[in-house]
């Protein structure tokens, strides 16, 4: 009896041993997760129970290495943020005007530095020897300049060659054959320029028309040179009013056959516009750099009729951005004598300047027109022409402040026997706001 009750003792013994190791992997191995129930975070570790050592130190139970438990708590960045007050705001100091702050990197005199616009009059000056050449080596003790007789003090000065901004126009108002003679010159125009200067080329009749903008000398102006080859002139000779090549239509014994009365036919009046195409050239010639030299150089025999511009008009812009006028006179303007038919102007009867050249180049400081017949002489007074405009001593001076129209200028050479030619005045520009 006591065996049988041992043996279901320990049969009992044994399955509760099993049922125990049963409920222990129940507990490790987690549910498969489920579509339609998240799987749950895990829950925390709970803390490690430390043993009770009584007063003893030497039975204490170090603390584990842990570095996230032995540093103090933080809290949130933004939680610091907002419990951070924000910084004050800097003390604002207000001085004296007129006065300096102490804490200033800058000197005071960089500071109180006042800029003045100075508007310098520059004078191109070309000095020529009796026998027309120019004048080397002078000096600024060498030249004296007046502004409405008031000796003015040189605050510039130089010898140095300018690259030139020229302006070109060519007269196609003259008689075919002049305007065929000075088309056979243009290789020799284009080589008296320099790679350095730009070149714009305009020409004018009765209209002005602008072949070309400013560009530099090369292939470009080249072909525009050749371009103008092909241009004609105005028919040779007077105009046919009568006779059987007429516009009356036919004649018999002296009387129109579809008119009973003897019409009048007077020529057409030519329009020679040179004002109108100087001042165009001018007001281009404003928009270029101004540190280069700015001349008009006009290919033409000088007449002037019917232009919109007046003479006076047109210098005045001429004067005012400082450009020289060259000029080569042609066929008409080439003959001895012929000058002295610049000064008969009737404008009341619409008869015009015989050769307004000399006005704009005497007025303008550029000289004397170079007046030529033949082609070997228009080729060379174009070098010429070319070379007294870049070659030139260069004078400047700040005038007297003020509001005030033309101001007369004259300039003076310390030199005996010497040719000096430079502007007869200016117009002041507008001062700068």
């Amino acid at each position: 009896m006591v065996r049988k009750t041992s043996g279901l003792v320990l049969a009992g013994l044994l399955v509760l041993a099993a049922v125990g190791v049963l409920a222990q992997q129940n507990q490790e191995i987690p549910d498969a997760p489920s579509a339609t129930r998240p799987v749950p975070p895990p829950e925390p570790a709970s803390p490690r129970p430390t043993p009770d050592t009584g007063n003893d130190p030497s039975l204490k139970f170090p603390e584990p290495n842990n570095p996230t438990t032995n540093q103090p708590p933080r809290s949130a960045p933004d939680e610091a943020d907002q419990k951070t007050p924000p910084p004050p705001m800097p003390e604002i100091k207000t001085i004296p005007e007129g006065s300096l702050p102490p804490d200033t990197g800058n000197a005071p005199d960089d500071l109180y530095k006042i800029g003045v616009n100075v508007n310098y009059v520059i004078v191109p000056v070309m000095v020529k020897d009796n026998d027309g050449r120019l004048v080397n080596g002078l000096l600024p003790k060498d030249f004296t300049v007046l502004e409405g007789g008031q000796k003015q003090v040189l605050k510039f000065f130089t010898s140095d060659p300018f690259p030139l901004s020229a302006a070109v126009i060519f007269d196609l108002g003259m008689p075919d054959v002049g305007v065929k003679k000075v088309q056979e010159t243009l290789p020799a125009l284009q080589g008296a320029f320099s790679q350095f200067d730009e070149v714009a080329i305009y020409t004018y009749s009765s209209t002005v028309s602008r072949v070309t903008d400013f560009g530099k000398v090369g292939q470009k102006l080249t072909a525009v040179l050749n371009q103008i080859k092909t241009y004609s002139g105005a028919n040779n000779g007077p105009a046919v009013t009568g006779g059987p090549l007429g516009p009356q239509g036919p004649i018999i014994n002296g009387r129109p056959i579809d008119q009973p009365v003897q019409p009048v036919i007077t020529p057409p009046k030519e329009a020679r516009v040179t004002n109108d195409a100087i001042l165009m050239a001018a007001r281009d010639l404003s928009k270029q750099d101004r540190t280069r030299r700015k001349i008009i150089f006009v290919i033409s025999d000088g007449r002037e009729r019917g232009s919109t511009a007046s003479y006076a008009d047109t210098l005045k812009v001429l004067l005012t951005q400082n450009i020289i006028v060259y000029a080569v006179g042609v066929e008409s303007a080439a003959i001895p004598g012929y000058g002295t038919l610049q000064k008969v102007h009737l404008p009341k009867l619409g008869v015009g300047y015989g050769n307004i050249l000399p006005k704009y180049v005497s007025a303008t400081g550029g000289g004397t027109v170079y007046s030529e017949l033949a082609r070997a002489g228009i080729e060379s007074a174009y070098a010429r022409a070319i070379g007294d405009a870049r070659n030139q001593y260069t004078l400047g001076y700040a005038p007297k402040q003020g509001i005030g129209g033309y101001r007369q200028i004259e300039v003076r050479v310390r030199r005996p026997d010497v040719k000096v030619y430079a502007k007869d005045g200016y117009y002041p520009l507008p001062a700068k706001k």
